[in-house]
């Protein structure tokens, strides 16, 4: 008798019933793994593994008991503002990032300060041998006898180590190498992943031993695997940087414990990673003084206000059609400023070849940044520079108007804090703001006030 087969993708998870080179979903292409169907029933089988509370029926919300929750601290200031504070017994912690960003490192380095506070760690390598491991933490000085290394990859035998040492923290590199015997697929595919970080999950809320998961990345940068890894787990990390630079920096997208789009900021050392406690300064420390186009703005990325240099670079085309190239900002966004500063801000710039940049590397992502990307882009067109100890903020609609932010009092008293007495920012935020005694504001409620406050010498008609 002929067994039935279907056909899963291996990115996204979606199932078809014949075999096609590119998946109808997510449109990679050669992702699509031929199944047994009994394999999925069995896999949905698997699937099933009762209740995560000791609680066995239906309890009233006002019924349960409220606990007070200890966090763990590791003492790595960076790490512990992202988590929000501290490591939650119990939790599921997903840290994704780039090949060779150093998500391993940063495990390493976390895991002997958890074991320095004389609690014990069970770091499972499913990826390098033991002998390589130590090499990495003998290199960052994460040397701890509190560390217990494991090599394996089948998750059943992962769960009886940690039934039977009962570790204070486990640590999973990477989820994508182990597998579940009973799961007829390979190690990596989207079923073995799904139901790898399913049975931690109710491993970590069985045993209170909280558990960190490294994660690879797609080609297109998210975590690989279905999006409902992602919905699994409690947080989700995402280590970032580039290559040409030193610093990384940690980004929190999901947190069931804490504030979301926190950021933590790391500079990468020959000894490992060491925390970055003033981000502002190293993002502004080489910037020059006097020159057209450089322009800082004030971002917010959860909590924190950061400042940052946007530059921007405006010349004759050498070619019939006029270039645009963007870094660390959306170019959609930066081509809808240039027809605005066209069309309200009287500058004949669409002509033009466009370069904007984000210095450090910084990824630019609000639309509280477009004051600044416009000033940039209208300083370098006009050669003029814009004041230096001048930071701006504010979001540019389509018809020129400025309009008001959010958390507009922690941007002003932040570009205060480091060094800019004068700034430019949507007059709709001052309402409700109280007095500021130490520096010079510039409320503006249009791009045509904003250029000419910044450029008064200069016509815009």
């Amino acid at each position: 008798m002929k067994k039935k087969t279907s056909y899963h993708c291996t990115e996204c998870g979606h199932t078809t019933l014949r075999w096609m080179g590119k998946c109808p979903k997510c449109h990679e292409f050669g992702t699509l793994e031929e199944v047994e169907v009994s394999a999925v029933k069995q896999e949905a089988k698997a699937a099933s593994r009762g209740k995560i509370s000791a609680e066995s029926g239906v309890v009233s919300i006002t019924d349960v008991k409220e606990q007070q929750v200890t966090r763990h601290l590791f003492d790595i200031p960076e790490l512990d503002r992202v988590l929000g504070g501290g490591l939650v017994p119990g939790s599921l912690v997903l840290l994704g990032g780039d090949p060779g960003i150093g998500k391993s490192t940063l495990s390493l380095q976390a895991a002997a300060a958890f074991a320095k506070k004389d609690r014990s760690v069970l770091y499972v390598s499913g990826e390098e041998s033991l002998q390589q491991t130590r090499m990495r933490a003998k290199r960052i000085n994460a040397l701890h006898p509190k560390i217990g290394l494991l090599a394996e990859i089948d998750i059943e035998r992962v769960k009886n180590e940690v039934e039977k040492s009962k570790p204070s923290l486990l640590v999973v590199d990477s989820i994508q190498s182990v597998f579940c015997p009973d799961i007829p697929s390979t190690p990596g595919s989207v079923n073995q992943i799904r139901e790898a970080t399913g049975r931690l999950l109710h491993l970590a809320k069985k045993t209170g031993v909280p558990v960190v998961l490294i994660g690879h990345v797609t080609k297109s940068g998210a975590i690989a695997g279905p999006k409902v890894l992602e919905h699994l787990v409690d947080t989700v990390l995402y280590f970032e940087g580039e290559r040409g630079h030193s610093y990384r920096i940690l980004r929190s997208v999901k947190n069931r414990f804490g504030a979301t789009h926190e950021i933590g900021v790391f500079e990468m050392k020959e000894g490992g990673l060491e925390d970055v406690l003033n981000p502002s300064m190293l993002f502004l420390d080489q910037r020059p003084k006097g020159s057209a186009g450089s322009v800082v703005t004030i971002c917010m990325e959860g909590s924190r206000p950061l400042l940052v240099e946007v530059q921007a670079l405006v010349g004759n085309p050498a070619y019939g059609t006029p270039r645009r190239t963007c870094t660390g900002v959306d170019s959609n966004r930066v081509a809808m400023l240039v027809a605005v500063l066209e069309k309200n801000g009287g500058l004949q710039i669409a002509g033009s070849d466009i370069f904007v940049n984000v210095a450090g590397g910084y990824k630019l992502e609000e639309p509280a940044a477009d004051m600044a990307i416009a000033a940039a882009l209208a300083s370098s067109f006009l050669g003029v520079a814009v004041p230096y100890e001048m930071a701006m903020f504010g979001e540019i609609g389509l018809a020129g108007e400025i309009r008001g932010v959010s958390q507009a009092e922690i941007r002003l008293k932040e570009a205060m804090k480091l060094g800019f007495p004068q700034v430019l920012m949507p007059d709709n935020n001052l309402k409700g703001m109280g007095r500021v005694d130490d520096g010079e504001i510039t409320a503006i409620r249009s791009l045509a006030e904003g250029m000419a406050a910044l450029f008064p010498a200069k016509s815009f008609v």
